[in-house]
């Protein structure tokens, strides 16, 4: 069972180093030692504190242990300038758009980047992902009643993003149970610089990255990833990092969903300096990857003794799970996983007495491996702990398997599209495209309506154009 633990809201996993030393600071006034990194890039206290003693720290946003109804911004600005992104995407754009976002949140949001594998794309109840269009998203929702998620029939622009989203959390009691109602309500309340939906969301597969250690960026910076085993970090040891950063006027820590941090903008000359700073300390900066990318519930011993125990039988097998995820959870967690494969503790039959029975373990694996599908297929059921190493072996080995066949069917893909038209029209004064198979949802436009039925009046839901601008052009796929 997982302890539910007093929260602080870092918004988007990103504070200065001023910013976290208040914090260390603050808790280590009321007798704490360490803290903790949430899945939501939010931190965590290991022991429970009076709610009076934290509210004496004005500039904290502290969420009880027993609250409900505050949730922390996810975001992938951890990612942004060290893995894959999206071209626009900066790390700079993230601060501008993170900055819009004042008031406390009911709904979990995520603002990603579909590029980066760091940060899980749609766990939260509204997920804002970049599209190739600059400053524009798609929007994913999934309400906290809702079984699927629904995909917003407009891309959001940048500057709107948390105008759309309290427009959706004002509707909420409203009990919206489709996008087009949500679509409607927020259209109604609210004006936005929305644009159409020319083209599907595509989001590409990336092996998961290594997200540990010192690591060069360009040529003259380096940026450093910290995992601790027991997601327990020193104050001292974050204190003193601190005032390294204040040294090496570093502006930003960034807190990732894997209970880490990452420090970029290191300079090349001060390497030694951070090494020196770790080795003094005994900071292990390369852990196995085998240990590395796991999703543990905060404070669960079981887990993390069970991690162990995997960890250790990979190791002794000598299993390589490079790209893969891992999650723990238990029977009564509603889990939306953002990991590979899931390991799903199940819940004990109620009995009689003191007798007590074996815990069992179901497996679960994501198609093609890739959380981002968010559907999963049940590999086994009802296994004892010890048949767990052999079975994620299996799983292990069935990824590199289908690795290598995925390519192939990739490639197909790209050769097929490249053979496929398109039939589309095309505003000549700004370009916009007009797709019968979209129409224009900023002018009620029905997806399938055809061109030619359009009224006259039509004009570009960019700059404004008549109808006669559009001309029929094909795209080839």
């Amino acid at each position: 069972m997982s302890k539910q633990l007093n929260r602080i809201i870092v918004k988007g996993g990103v504070l200065s180093p001023g910013e976290l030393k208040y914090i260390c600071e603050s808790v280590e006034s009321l007798g704490l030692k360490t803290i903790s990194f949430g899945s939501r890039q939010d931190i965590l206290l290991p022991k429970n504190v009076n709610q009076e003693e934290l509210a004496q720290f004005e500039k904290l946003k502290v969420v009880a242990a027993n609250e409900i109804g505050v949730e922390n911004i996810v975001s992938s600005y951890v990612s942004a300038d060290i893995f894959s992104s999206t071209s626009w995407l900066t790390g700079d754009k993230y601060l501008y758009i993170l900055e819009q976002f004042r008031s406390k949140s009911k709904l979990k949001i995520n603002i990603a980047d579909p590029k980066q594998r760091l940060v899980p794309l749609f766990t939260g109840h509204v997920n804002f992902i970049a599209s190739e269009q600059e400053d524009y998203w798609y929007l994913y929702v999934r309400l906290p009643d809702w079984k699927k998620t629904q995909m917003y029939p407009a891309l959001i622009y940048s500057w709107d993003l948390d105008k759309v989203e309290t427009a959706i959390e004002n509707i909420l009691q409203e009990e919206p149970e489709t996008i087009e109602t949500i679509f409607e309500l927020v259209s109604d309340a609210v004006d936005t610089n929305n644009r159409t939906v020319d083209k599907p969301l595509k989001v590409p597969f990336y092996p998961f990255p290594y997200f540990e250690g010192m690591n060069k960026i360009g040529m003259d910076k380096y940026w450093l990833g910290l995992y601790w085993r027991n997601n327990k970090y020193d104050i001292s040891f974050l204190k003193e990092m601190c005032e390294l950063c204040f040294e090496n006027k570093i502006g930003k820590i960034s807190i990732t969903p894997w209970k880490s941090f990452i420090v970029k903008g290191i300079p090349i000359e001060s390497k030694l300096i951070w090494e020196k700073f770790l080795g003094k300390r005994g900071i292990n900066v390369r852990h196995s990857m085998l240990e590395l990318n796991w999703h543990l519930p905060v404070a669960n011993k079981d887990a993390l003794n069970l991690k162990k125990y995997l960890v250790s039988n990979f190791d002794q097998n000598d299993i390589s799970t490079y790209g893969l995820t891992f999650g723990i959870t238990d029977y009564n967690k509603a889990s939306y996983y953002f990991t590979s494969i899931v390991v799903e503790k199940n819940k004990q039959p109620e009995m009689i007495g003191n007798f007590k029975t074996r815990d069992t373990y179901n497996l679960l694996y994501a198609k093609n491996f890739d959380p981002n599908t968010r559907q999963y297929i049940m590999h086994v059921q009802d296994v004892d702990k010890v048949e767990l190493p052999g079975l994620l072996m299996e799983l292990s080995q069935l990824y590199f398997d289908q690795l290598g066949n995925e390519g192939e069917i990739e490639k197909e893909f790209e050769k097929k599209k490249e053979t496929t038209e398109l039939e589309v029209f095309q505003c000549q004064d700004c370009f916009t495209i007009y797709d019968e198979n979209f129409g224009d949802v900023t002018q009620n436009i029905a997806p399938e309506t055809v061109f030619n039925s359009l009224p006259e009046s039509y004009e570009c839901s960019l700059c404004e154009a008549p109808k006669s601008s559009f001309q029929k052009i094909v795209l080839v796929k």
